[in-house]
Protein backbone atom coordinates (compact mmCIF):
# COMPACT_ATOMS: atom_id res chain seq x y z
CA UNK A 1 0.00 0.00 0.00
CA UNK A 2 1.17 3.41 -1.03
CA UNK A 3 1.67 5.92 1.53
CA UNK A 4 -0.59 8.86 2.16
CA UNK A 5 0.86 11.87 0.79
CA UNK A 6 1.69 14.93 3.46
CA UNK A 7 0.08 17.68 1.92
CA UNK A 8 -3.67 16.83 1.14
CA UNK A 9 -3.66 19.95 -0.89
CA UNK A 10 -1.68 18.27 -3.56
CA UNK A 11 -3.80 14.75 -3.40
CA UNK A 12 -4.88 14.59 -7.10
CA UNK A 13 -4.99 11.12 -7.96
CA UNK A 14 -5.38 10.04 -11.93
CA UNK A 15 -3.74 8.69 -14.97
CA UNK A 16 -1.97 9.87 -17.99
CA UNK A 17 -1.60 7.99 -21.17
CA UNK A 18 1.76 8.21 -22.34
CA UNK A 19 2.98 6.23 -25.54
CA UNK A 20 4.64 3.50 -23.46
CA UNK A 21 1.65 3.31 -21.33
CA UNK A 22 -0.91 4.70 -18.63
CA UNK A 23 0.99 6.29 -15.54
CA UNK A 24 -1.01 7.17 -12.64
CA UNK A 25 -0.34 10.00 -10.41
CA UNK A 26 -1.21 11.47 -6.56
CA UNK A 27 -0.57 14.95 -6.62
CA UNK A 28 -0.89 17.72 -9.28
CA UNK A 29 3.11 17.65 -9.25
CA UNK A 30 3.74 14.21 -9.90
CA UNK A 31 1.17 14.97 -13.01
CA UNK A 32 3.33 18.05 -14.04
CA UNK A 33 6.33 15.77 -13.93
CA UNK A 34 4.70 13.23 -15.94
CA UNK A 35 4.16 15.42 -18.22
CA UNK A 36 7.49 17.09 -18.67
CA UNK A 37 9.15 13.56 -19.09
CA UNK A 38 7.25 12.82 -21.37
CA UNK A 39 7.45 15.79 -23.32
CA UNK A 40 11.43 15.88 -23.06
CA UNK A 41 11.91 12.48 -22.80
CA UNK A 42 10.51 10.74 -25.83
CA UNK A 43 9.30 6.90 -25.32
CA UNK A 44 10.76 7.04 -21.32
CA UNK A 45 8.74 4.16 -19.55
CA UNK A 46 7.73 5.94 -16.50
CA UNK A 47 6.03 3.27 -13.45
CA UNK A 48 4.46 4.61 -10.93
CA UNK A 49 5.32 3.32 -7.68
CA UNK A 50 7.84 1.06 -9.14
CA UNK A 51 9.29 -0.85 -5.75
CA UNK A 52 8.69 -0.63 -1.93
CA UNK A 53 12.20 -0.88 -0.18
CA UNK A 54 12.63 -2.46 3.30
CA UNK A 55 14.88 -1.43 5.53
CA UNK A 56 16.12 -1.03 9.02
CA UNK A 57 16.27 2.56 10.88
CA UNK A 58 17.22 2.96 14.54
CA UNK A 59 16.38 -1.43 15.34
CA UNK A 60 12.78 -0.82 13.16
CA UNK A 61 11.47 -2.27 10.28
CA UNK A 62 10.67 0.23 7.68
CA UNK A 63 9.38 0.44 4.23
CA UNK A 64 9.56 3.28 1.54
CA UNK A 65 7.70 3.67 -1.64
CA UNK A 66 9.47 5.86 -4.37
CA UNK A 67 7.22 7.53 -6.63
CA UNK A 68 8.41 6.77 -10.13
CA UNK A 69 10.88 4.81 -12.12
CA UNK A 70 12.17 6.20 -15.58
CA UNK A 71 13.76 4.12 -18.37
CA UNK A 72 14.60 6.80 -20.19
CA UNK A 73 15.15 6.41 -24.04
CA UNK A 74 19.07 6.10 -23.73
CA UNK A 75 19.05 3.69 -21.45
CA UNK A 76 18.80 5.14 -18.09
CA UNK A 77 17.03 4.53 -15.28
CA UNK A 78 15.87 6.66 -12.74
CA UNK A 79 14.23 5.96 -9.29
CA UNK A 80 12.45 9.23 -8.62
CA UNK A 81 11.29 10.97 -5.43
CA UNK A 82 8.30 14.19 -6.13
CA UNK A 83 8.42 16.61 -3.22
CA UNK A 84 7.16 20.46 -2.81
CA UNK A 85 10.29 22.16 -1.27
CA UNK A 86 8.38 23.39 1.89
CA UNK A 87 6.93 19.12 2.33
CA UNK A 88 10.61 17.95 2.27
CA UNK A 89 12.16 20.81 4.78
CA UNK A 90 9.79 19.82 6.85
CA UNK A 91 9.83 16.13 6.72
CA UNK A 92 13.97 15.67 6.34
CA UNK A 93 15.27 14.50 9.15
CA UNK A 94 11.75 11.59 8.86
CA UNK A 95 12.74 11.02 5.04
CA UNK A 96 16.49 10.91 5.27
CA UNK A 97 16.82 7.48 5.93
CA UNK A 98 14.46 6.39 3.11
CA UNK A 99 16.29 8.16 1.18
CA UNK A 100 19.75 6.73 1.76
CA UNK A 101 17.74 3.42 1.59
CA UNK A 102 16.51 4.32 -2.11
CA UNK A 103 19.98 5.16 -3.09
CA UNK A 104 21.60 1.88 -1.98
CA UNK A 105 18.66 0.00 -3.89
CA UNK A 106 19.31 2.40 -7.17
CA UNK A 107 22.56 1.60 -7.45
CA UNK A 108 22.78 -2.14 -6.29
CA UNK A 109 19.71 -2.33 -9.69
CA UNK A 110 21.85 0.25 -11.79
CA UNK A 111 20.38 3.36 -11.23
CA UNK A 112 20.30 6.49 -9.85
CA UNK A 113 17.97 7.90 -7.48
CA UNK A 114 16.92 11.93 -7.66
CA UNK A 115 14.54 13.95 -5.07
CA UNK A 116 12.71 16.53 -8.00
CA UNK A 117 10.78 19.87 -6.40
CA UNK A 118 8.66 22.05 -7.97
CA UNK A 119 11.64 24.30 -8.50
CA UNK A 120 12.86 21.77 -11.26
CA UNK A 121 9.47 20.85 -13.04
CA UNK A 122 7.27 24.18 -13.36
CA UNK A 123 8.09 26.90 -15.10
CA UNK A 124 8.33 28.02 -19.10
CA UNK A 125 9.31 24.36 -20.23
CA UNK A 126 6.39 22.70 -18.54
CA UNK A 127 3.82 25.56 -19.93
CA UNK A 128 5.42 24.49 -23.07
CA UNK A 129 5.24 20.30 -22.54
CA UNK A 130 1.26 21.34 -21.88
CA UNK A 131 0.88 23.30 -24.69
CA UNK A 132 2.96 21.53 -27.15
CA UNK A 133 2.35 17.92 -26.80
CA UNK A 134 -1.39 17.58 -27.71
CA UNK A 135 -0.26 18.56 -31.00
CA UNK A 136 2.61 15.96 -31.42
CA UNK A 137 0.40 13.68 -32.89
CA UNK A 138 -2.57 16.11 -34.23
CA UNK A 139 -2.59 15.74 -38.26
CA UNK A 140 -0.45 18.04 -40.39
CA UNK A 141 0.02 19.69 -44.26
CA UNK A 142 2.55 17.35 -45.23
CA UNK A 143 3.31 20.21 -48.02
CA UNK A 144 3.01 22.80 -46.06
CA UNK A 145 5.20 21.54 -43.21
CA UNK A 146 7.83 21.27 -45.99
CA UNK A 147 7.91 24.60 -46.87
CA UNK A 148 8.19 25.46 -43.71
CA UNK A 149 10.72 24.05 -42.77
CA UNK A 150 12.77 25.25 -46.06
CA UNK A 151 11.85 28.69 -44.85
CA UNK A 152 13.40 28.29 -41.55
CA UNK A 153 16.19 27.15 -43.40
CA UNK A 154 16.88 29.99 -45.51
CA UNK A 155 15.33 32.74 -43.86
CA UNK A 156 17.88 34.88 -42.19
CA UNK A 157 17.77 33.64 -38.16
CA UNK A 158 14.12 33.87 -38.39
CA UNK A 159 11.80 34.94 -35.48
CA UNK A 160 8.11 33.27 -34.81
CA UNK A 161 6.17 36.28 -36.49
CA UNK A 162 8.89 36.44 -39.41
CA UNK A 163 7.92 32.99 -39.88
CA UNK A 164 4.32 32.48 -40.05
CA UNK A 165 4.25 35.55 -41.85
CA UNK A 166 6.74 34.30 -44.97
CA UNK A 167 4.04 31.28 -45.29
CA UNK A 168 1.64 30.92 -48.03
CA UNK A 169 -2.50 30.89 -47.22
CA UNK A 170 -4.49 31.54 -44.06
CA UNK A 171 -2.33 32.52 -40.73
CA UNK A 172 -4.28 30.08 -38.92
CA UNK A 173 -3.01 27.70 -41.44
CA UNK A 174 0.10 28.67 -41.09
CA UNK A 175 0.52 28.86 -37.16
CA UNK A 176 -0.98 25.59 -36.74
CA UNK A 177 1.49 23.77 -38.83
CA UNK A 178 4.10 25.99 -37.26
CA UNK A 179 3.60 24.97 -33.54
CA UNK A 180 2.59 21.53 -34.85
CA UNK A 181 6.41 21.20 -36.45
CA UNK A 182 7.63 22.53 -32.43
CA UNK A 183 5.60 19.87 -30.69
CA UNK A 184 7.04 17.27 -33.31
CA UNK A 185 10.88 18.78 -32.66
CA UNK A 186 11.35 19.59 -36.21
CA UNK A 187 11.41 23.02 -35.55
CA UNK A 188 13.62 23.90 -32.67
CA UNK A 189 13.16 26.95 -30.25
CA UNK A 190 14.72 27.61 -26.65
CA UNK A 191 11.71 26.23 -24.45
CA UNK A 192 13.37 27.29 -21.21
CA UNK A 193 11.76 30.90 -21.91
CA UNK A 194 7.89 31.46 -23.05
CA UNK A 195 7.47 31.28 -27.17
CA UNK A 196 6.78 34.91 -28.48
CA UNK A 197 6.80 36.45 -31.76
CA UNK A 198 10.57 37.28 -31.03
CA UNK A 199 11.56 33.90 -30.54
CA UNK A 200 14.35 32.42 -32.75
CA UNK A 201 13.70 29.24 -34.83
CA UNK A 202 15.73 26.85 -36.73
CA UNK A 203 15.42 23.26 -38.05
CA UNK A 204 16.44 20.50 -36.46
CA UNK A 205 19.67 18.08 -38.14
Amino acid sequence: MRRIPLSRRSHITGFQALPTGATEHESALERDFVTLTAFFDVGAVVRAQPVTIRFEHEGKARRYTPDFLVKSRDGRSTLVEIKYRRDLRIQWARLRPAFAAARGWAAANGASFRIITESAIRGPRLDAAKRLLPLRAAPVDTALAAMTLDRVAHLDNPTFSMLVDALPGSRGAALAVVWRLIARGQILVDLTAPITGDTRMAVAT
